[in-house]
């Protein structure tokens, strides 16, 4: 893996987080019909693709393009909770890159870290509400936590997947705080939250297509 990425590599990137959605749909669906709505899955897997959709038709630039029409599109097509969190992480990455053509590993680690902070404002959570931000969170540290170490970009985007599977999986006996899993209280302990999963997605998306 190269340590810098392009345009081309990331618009990779998106395309395939919308493929790992599409595959596991119906899973992150009947992870939502547990604790939440039993809609995550459709959701997602219908603003990825009207995302994917958008950037065939429209071929954005630049990174900060890619990043603003991804998280525009988002917002105007996923229901629930979900458009305006993802929504929102896309439109901070397309922010924080700004005019840059090509992205190394810092600026990968401070484009995930906005996003992380917009995603924490929009939706008032913190670590151990049992929300997306208990694996996006972890994987976030460990990407940072690595490219400060000197690590290279291959290996500290596989510490960012390893980081956001054991939030992901640190959700099952939580009970949640956030959202409509809040509702069921207790009751909501046992099971896996789908946020939690649908951005393990993208960061292991990330991991496979940044090349």
């Amino acid at each position: 893996m190269a340590d810098t990425v392009d345009l081309t590599a990331l618009d990779r990137w998106i395309r395939e987080f919308a493929r790992l959605i599409a595959e596991h749909k119906e899973m992150l669906t009947e992870l939502d019909s547990a604790i939440g709505d039993a809609d995550h899955g459709i959701n997602m897997h219908r603003g990825m693709t009207a995302v994917v959709t958008t950037l065939e038709s429209e071929s954005p630039g630049r990174p900060s393009e890619l990043f603003k029409r991804t998280g525009m599109t988002l917002v105007s097509t996923v229901g629930g909770a979900s458009g305006p969190l993802y929504g929102t992480a896309f439109l901070r990455m397309s922010a924080t890159v700004g005019d840059a053509e090509e992205l190394d590993g810092n600026d990968l680690a401070k484009m995930l870290r906005a996003a992380l902070e917009g995603v924490v404002q929009r939706g008032k959570a913190v670590p151990g509400d049992k929300t997306m931000l208990d694996a996006f969170g972890p994987a976030v540290e460990a990407l940072e936590a690595a490219i400060a170490d000197g690590e290279p970009l291959a290996r500290a985007l596989d510490a960012a997947v390893r980081a956001a599977e054991e939030g992901r999986a640190k959700t099952i006996p939580m009970v949640a705080r956030k959202g409509r899993a809040s509702y069921l209280g207790e009751r909501s302990a046992g099971h896996q939250d789908p946020g939690a999963t649908s951005v393990t997605f993208l960061v292991a998306a990330a991991a496979t297509s940044l090349v």
